[in-house]
């Protein structure tokens, strides 16, 4: 009892601080909330001068920009949905010109093993952009593509290969009139730092190493009927059944608009989105029945320890391109730095204020 009571003061400690520690922006909570009432999205943007290593880029920049089109929409409803903001507008302006006027610089950044592309943006261009359009604040989402090593598993998961891959990844910011970036994504607030790649563009070819009797494996780059296809894969829209959605779509808008949902009370009901959230969410999960008590089994025979295999040459890039180093882990700074306007002042993102313990 006396161990019980000692322990008291600590759980309701972690309570409280789960409850108030969900601050995903990079400013106080309250002033975010109180200065951004009107939000605007900007068409979604292509860096086609980014790591997009593959052999038709036009091809493959071209299906981006027309699933971008198709879907953007679906970010803007979702951010509405949160009931976190008294307006979300889709800006309509032109994506390309919008790239040009707007981007000033791109960083390929490395912050705890997060590999993305940074943008920066020109100071007097996104002012008037914000203010031509009557809005608090502008949300910029931009597709671009990525090289970077990682080890990816055969099918029975007997062998892996360590390699470069190249992936699509989508990242987003949310700047005022002044340059201040409130809230980005991927986002180094919270607990896990977890980010996703949009589309991997290329798989290693480990049953062509099979039939081929030997343990150097081909990187290759997906068709581009076969990205095509993963384009098109669709499901229901969270807020209409009447919709239909890009799966790669909905998982990235899903992750972004989590982490700009209001928190709920923690002994209250929470939002109408959130109760949307939940009952989806456990619509989706079976229920669990309990097992029943069997025997203990014999031990199992030992699993074969998954054989590493050597890469082969890779996949011949297309002519002109250059293969990307690869990254190297040190510290949270930049390792690449890519000018898009050598002459436009820049608007280097301002560091987060310290974040209180608790709001109580």
């Amino acid at each position: 009892m006396n161990r019980m009571l000692k322990l008291l003061p600590v759980v309701i400690i972690s309570i409280f601080t789960f409850g108030c520690a969900h601050n995903y922006y990079n400013v106080p909570k309250d002033t975010y909330t109180s200065k951004v009432r009107v939000l605007g999205v900007a068409p979604l943007l292509v860096d086609a001068n980014s790591e997009i290593r593959y052999p038709d880029k036009d091809a493959l920049v071209g299906l981006v920009k027309e699933a971008n089109r198709r879907y953007e929409k679906e970010l803007v409803a979702m951010l509405r949905d949160t009931g976190a903001y008294f307006s979300v507008q889709l800006l309509p302006d032109d994506p390309d010109q919008l790239m040009g006027n707007l981007v000033f610089r791109r960083e390929r950044r490395d912050d705890g093993g997060v590999i993305y592309n940074k943008y920066f943006f020109k100071m007097q261009e996104l002012r008037n952009y914000i203010t031509k359009n009557g809005v608090d604040a502008v949300m910029v989402v931009v597709v671009s593509g990525i090289t970077k090593k990682e080890s990816i598993r055969s099918s029975n998961l007997l062998s892996y290969l360590d390699s470069n891959y190249d992936y699509l990844i989508m990242t987003a910011q949310i700047l005022d009139a002044d340059g201040t970036v409130l809230w980005e994504y991927p986002n180094f607030r919270q607990r896990l730092l977890s980010f996703p790649p949009m589309l991997a563009l290329q798989y290693p070819n480990f049953d062509e190493a099979k039939a081929n009797a030997t343990d150097k494996v081909e990187v290759r780059f997906k068709t581009i009927e076969g990205l095509g296809r993963a384009f098109d894969k669709t499901q229901t829209s969270s807020l209409s059944s009447k919709n239909q959605v890009s799966v790669l779509y909905a998982d990235q808008f899903e992750k972004m608009v989590a982490l700009l949902t209001p928190d709920s009370n923690l002994f209250g009901n929470g939002s109408e989105g959130e109760k949307r959230a939940v009952t989806q969410e456990s619509q989706k999960q079976p229920a669990l029945e309990p097992a029943p008590v069997t025997p203990q089994p014999a031990p199992a025979a030992r699993q074969p320890v998954p054989e590493k295999v050597q890469p082969a040459h890779q996949t011949p890039l297309p002519a002109g391109a250059e293969t990307t180093a690869e990254p190297v882990i040190t510290a949270p700074a930049p390792l690449v730095t890519e000018s898009l306007d050598a002459g436009a002042p820049t608007t280097m993102p301002i560091p987060p204020p310290a974040v209180p313990h608790s709001d109580r």
